[in-house]
């Protein structure tokens, strides 16, 4: 796609705008040669680049956010669509939803358009030998690249921006290794900035919604980031993730540790968004799934009277009466589907409401500690070095994220920690089994099996890190579980899809109708790249877990 930029300027904030303006995709590629009141890259000040940093920020991890929830809310199974005419429940999603979502993060301003953003901040920094806010863009790159390229597979990278008609992709083994590569440019250029520097300063502090400017955490949240994209590609290039997880571990700043310093995404400049999952809860498309209910009723999770909405008058918690989640299967029929079923399911809690609705403007989840915790378990496991065992890992994952998202004592804490509780059967809103009579989705316990076998160990770190990434972190909880078939979830009720099973998972999200109407040659080309058609069942590269070792989800 050629990009030309445009500056739409207000009190506090900056939207780079193509050529197209409100046209959501490039059918006329000749057209961005002739923009209109133009501003070019060396035009900019640094208040005008740090302006843009913070939209690509915002709007990077946000997009169109309701498709994203019914693609990977969805699919990693946090959500169930209850709206009868959203087919991507059936693996089935509309290929208007794809054009948004792809749209939304490279050209479409009505989304953001992060990548365009974030080039035009990219080109700046490196013409004006900023480095420090080079560095923090390149952090940022592959921070809202990695989340593109874990949807679809190949994308478009190297050529963003190129000027030219036709606009090839990468494959995703080049991007990932290209990933590693600027994070080791960004840490090297950061290290060498003054400790005290604020990064895109301003009078009241940085255009960094995230950290503020502040060059150690950003440290911490790069060495953090390498580490998530080492245990991605741990099945396809063992050796690789090995090398890039023990780099990050050895940092001298260290990982996400606290949760202070864990990355959310404050409200932006001019304090007009909410957190991505507050932009669609006053509509009634989704509740919680039965495998949230299964796992959280049976552990008697601390986290639920937080994370949830108990319905239909089922005790709670709070209460000390365990069981009052009540999850509605993934992949429904449309005819069982309906927005009426909004009060009889259980829904996400309160602070993830709209503000005029109770919500508390939570900010966006970017990456916690316990993540990073249950990431340096993972790669214990693997028998990488990550400066302690697995089990005290997954221990300090659980601890982390309880006390982040809770008021639970460390008596509660260590009593969860060292249970023996077992997911539960879904049941409906009477108190019975659900109308499948369903098994618990799985019979693992908190309390890690130090003689449980590799699979079995994984198991239970993946299915606490699903938990302490729920609600708002659903990509991430979708790619992990392609990636290792963790937590088993449900079989779905009903596949609409003639290459997807019922008991199969969607791999991946297929290239929108738009992609190939407007760049046909590259993205037919990407199929070679992509190592299989463009379909829901095709794995992305780094979803290579041997079929005999990979789950079957639970009917």
């Amino acid at each position: 796609m050629k990009i030309t930029y445009y500056i739409k300027s207000s009190v506090a904030m900056l939207v780079i705008l193509l050529m197209l303006g409100t046209v959501s995709c490039t059918d006329r590629f000749d057209d961005l040669n002739t923009p209109r009141a133009q501003l070019t890259v060396e035009q900019m000040d640094a208040s005008m680049v740090g302006f843009a940093f913070a939209e690509a920020q915002h709007f990077g991890m946000r997009a169109w956010y309701q498709g994203n929830n019914l693609f990977a809310g969805e699919y990693s199974q946090f959500h169930a669509t209850i709206h009868p005419n959203f087919a991507s429940s059936n693996y089935n999603g509309p290929g208007s939803w794809s054009n948004l979502l792809m749209e939304g993060f490279y050209s479409n301003t009505a989304y953001g358009a992060a990548a365009n953003q974030l080039d035009l901040v990219l080109k700046n920094t490196a013409a004006n030998n900023l480095k420090p806010e080079n560095a923090l863009a390149k952090i940022w790159k592959v921070a809202l690249y990695h989340r593109q390229t874990d949807y679809w597979g190949p994308i478009i990278y190297s050529n963003f921006g190129n000027g030219k008609t036709s606009v090839a992709f990468d494959s995703q083994k080049d991007i990932y290794f290209d990933f590693f590569k600027i994070l080791d440019e960004a840490a090297a250029d950061l290290r060498a900035a003054n400790p005290a520097t604020k990064i895109f300063a301003i009078s009241t502090g940085s255009h960094d919604l995230v950290y503020d400017g502040n060059v150690l955490k950003n440290l911490k949240f790069l060495n953090s980031l390498r580490l998530r994209l080492a245990i991605r590609i741990s099945y396809i290039e063992p050796a690789k993730a090995k090398q890039e997880a023990e780099k990050a571990a050895a940092a001298p700043e260290g990982f996400i540790v606290n949760n202070a310093d864990n990355a959310l995404s404050k409200v932006k400049i001019d304090g007009t968004n909410v957190n991505k999952l507050s932009t669609i809860t006053y509509i009634s498309e989704f509740v919680l799934s039965s495998t949230v209910a299964s796992l959280m009723n049976g552990y008697e999770d601390p986290r639920i009277p937080v994370y949830t909405q108990p319905c239909c008058g089922r005790l709670t918690p709070a209460s000390a009466v365990f069981g009052g989640l009540v999850g509605f299967r993934n992949g429904n029929p449309s005819s069982q589907r309906g927005t009426n079923l909004d009060l009889q399911y259980s829904y996400v809690g309160k602070r993830w409401l709209p503000i005029n609705n109770g919500g508390t403007n939570e900010p966006d989840h970017i990456m916690e500690a316990a993540e990073v915790f249950f990431l340096r378990a993972e790669g214990a496991l693997r028998g990488w070095n990550m400066g302690g065992t697995a089990q005290q890992f997954y221990n300090e994952g659980i601890r982390a994220s309880i006390k982040f998202r809770t008021t639970a004592s460390d008596a509660v804490v260590d009593a969860y920690i060292n249970s023996t509780k077992k997911p539960a059967k879904p049941l409906d809103r009477f108190g019975n089994p659900d109308v499948r009579n369903s098994p618990p989705v799985s019979d693992i316990p908190v309390l890690y099996e130090t003689a449980g076998s590799f699979e079995r160990q994984l198991e239970q770190i993946i299915t606490q890190k699903w938990l302490a990434l729920f609600p708002m972190n659903d990509t991430e909880a979708w790619a992990e579980r392609r990636r290792t078939g963790y937590p088993r979830g449900y079989a779905i009720i009903e596949s609409a899809n003639p290459v997807l099973t019922r008991t199969q998972l969607a791999r991946r999200l297929i290239y929108p109708p738009n992609s190939y109407s407007t760049n046909k040659v590259a993205t037919e080309a990407a199929l070679a790249l992509l190592g299989g058609p463009d379909t829901y069942a095709t794995r992305v590269w780094w979803d290579a877990k041997p079929l005999a070792s990979y789950p079957i989800p639970v009917d």
